[in-house]
């Protein structure tokens, strides 16, 4: 019973309701022909009332969907209701649109009731990011290749510069510092060569399977890093104190944690306080069953305020430094979640800088 009383619904106010919705409303028969047409259909196909209640529901639908069409219209025949169902139609004017439906039937009227909903701009914004990704994925591939390519053209004059080493004759060198700064030297272009082959190595495999995950030691890596970069860090003056108490072995990739530590290093040396002696500290300890991995320094620090959303981006400079160039960080926070790990970063203005790894 429809009753007009105050508070109760009219049929006038369910009318009202039919024809002010902004969505596509019908009543559909099984004979494929609308029954009954919101103006919301009008407005959005171009055709008359007329021409929708006399046109076969089919002559609307894009023809690339007519089949799916068809098997969800049986589906609801059958008894079943139709959720979130998603075809294409043609306007009048020839455009493509993307409606979604929910649609129920009354089977003992042979009648189907329907809401659609027109989703072509949110099909349009799929469109759009899926050739964002693919211009993204032609970026990807671009950089491994001139990172390949770099880490290949390196190699020779890396190795000609071994040569030179080997070369030398040493027993005409009189005096003891300039053999020392000769092996320092030799040692790290001994260690540059080496990089640039794991490099190698690992992008040959890049296609083939994911990066190797292996159980590191790291004091081994960290003293490798410290050994490659000796005469940078003699020549600030930094003093490096480790602690391996809690753990020394964790599961990660041996070149990852190379290219953080070399990276965190480098950094600290770079963003130092000139008016202060330079100490990095670098150690491992446990929270909540996770091993952490701790590098801290006494430079110049980071405002937390003005970077920490920009902090691992990509090209993000955070100094003036002629060296900056906004890929450290950004590789470091790479290499730690590529194996399910996280960084974090603790920093005030001039009072240094503590990164935790935490491992998965």
């Amino acid at each position: 019973m429809v009753t007009s009383g105050e508070g109760m619904t009219t049929e006038f106010d369910l009318n009202i309701f039919f024809q002010q919705s902004p969505d596509l409303l019908c009543i559909a028969g099984y004979d494929g022909y609308f029954k009954k047409l919101n103006p919301s259909w009008i407005k959005l196909m171009g055709y008359s009332e007329q021409e929708l209640l006399e046109s076969p529901i089919d002559s609307f639908v894009f023809h690339d969907d007519s089949a799916s069409t068809l098997m969800g219209r049986d589906h609801v025949r059958y008894g079943k209701p139709l959720l979130n169902f998603e075809n294409r139609y043609l306007t009048k004017s020839g455009k493509v649109l993307w409606l979604s439906w929910t649609s129920f039937p009354i089977p003992e009227r042979k009648l189907i009731y329907a809401i659609a909903k027109d989703i072509s701009a949110k099909k349009q914004q799929e469109v759009d990011r899926n050739i964002i990704i693919e211009k993204l994925g032609g970026v990807i591939e671009e950089m491994k290749h001139a990172n390949y390519t770099a880490s290949h053209d390196l190699r020779a004059p890396v190795n000609n510069m071994l040569s030179i080493f080997e070369l030398l004759d040493h027993t005409k060198i009189s005096e003891g510092e300039t053999e020392e700064f000769l092996e320092m030297m030799r040692l790290s272009v001994k260690k540059l060569k080496e990089t640039l082959d794991h490099y190698l190595a690992e992008f040959g495999q890049a296609d083939a399977q994911k990066v190797k995950e292996e159980v590191i030691y790291v004091p081994q890596i960290v003293d490798e890093v410290i050994m490659s970069i000796e005469s940078l860090l003699g020549s600030s003056g930094a003093a490096i104190t480790t602690d391996f108490s809690a753990w020394e072995s964790v599961s990660f990739n041996r070149l990852f944690m190379y290219s953080i530590l070399l990276n965190l290093l480098t950094n600290a040396v770079k963003y130092r306080k000139v008016e202060e002696d330079l100490t990095i500290s670098i150690l491992t300890r446990c929270q909540d069953g996770k091993k952490e991995l701790v590098v801290a320094d006494n430079g110049i620090g980071f405002d937390m305020d003005k970077v920490q959303d920009r902090l691992f981006g990509f090209r993000q400079k955070f100094s003036d430094h002629p060296d900056s160039n906004g890929i450290g960080l950004y590789l470091i926070h790479n290499h730690v979640t590529a194996f399910g790990g996280k960084i974090s970063l603790k920093s005030r203005i001039n009072e240094g800088a503590e990164f935790v790894i935490t491992f998965r």
